[in-house]
């Protein structure tokens, strides 16, 4: 049986992402697969490659032939150097790591202290007059006006 390694699209349109598969050539792309072995995330910046290592050199090595987008990212990752016995490419882009919410919510709280935050907070609106106190008031009003 001919084996391909190659991608298996998933996701929405205009968001793809992609899984490293091995699968038999006569398959749709979205068909039957042997073996999953990697991933590929293209719309993240940088984009996201994670590929095993072991298992691609297994399937390289017993003959399983990449297509081309799938040989692209496997010189990027180094694997197809290593199966071919030729020096590694330079290391892989990686995203910076997201900083934890816990921590940046700690940050902010100590970074404002116990200050209250000056125009932060809106003032309470004040109750209208209740009718009771309001006639009163109006009372004394028109008095010394009428006199």
């Amino acid at each position: 049986m001919a084996t391909k390694i190659k991608l298996m699209r998933l996701g929405k349109m205009r968001a793809p992402y992609y899984r490293i598969v091995v699968a038999d050539s006569r398959t749709k792309r979205e068909g039957r697969v042997i073996e999953t072995i990697g991933k590929y995330h293209p719309k993240e910046d940088p984009s996201f490659i994670e590929v095993d290592t072991e298992r691609a050199q297994y399937w390289l090595g017993v003959g399983a032939q990449p297509t081309e987008p799938v040989a692209a990212i496997l010189r990027v990752t180094g694997d197809w150097q290593k199966f071919k016995g030729e020096p590694a490419p330079p290391p892989m882009k990686v995203a910076a790591p997201k900083p934890d919410r816990k921590a940046l919510y700690e940050e902010a709280v100590r970074g404002n202290g116990d200050e209250p935050a000056a125009g932060a907070t809106t003032p309470k609106k004040k109750a209208a007059p209740k009718a009771e106190d309001a006639a009163p008031a109006d009372a004394a009003a028109e008095t010394p006006a009428a006199e």
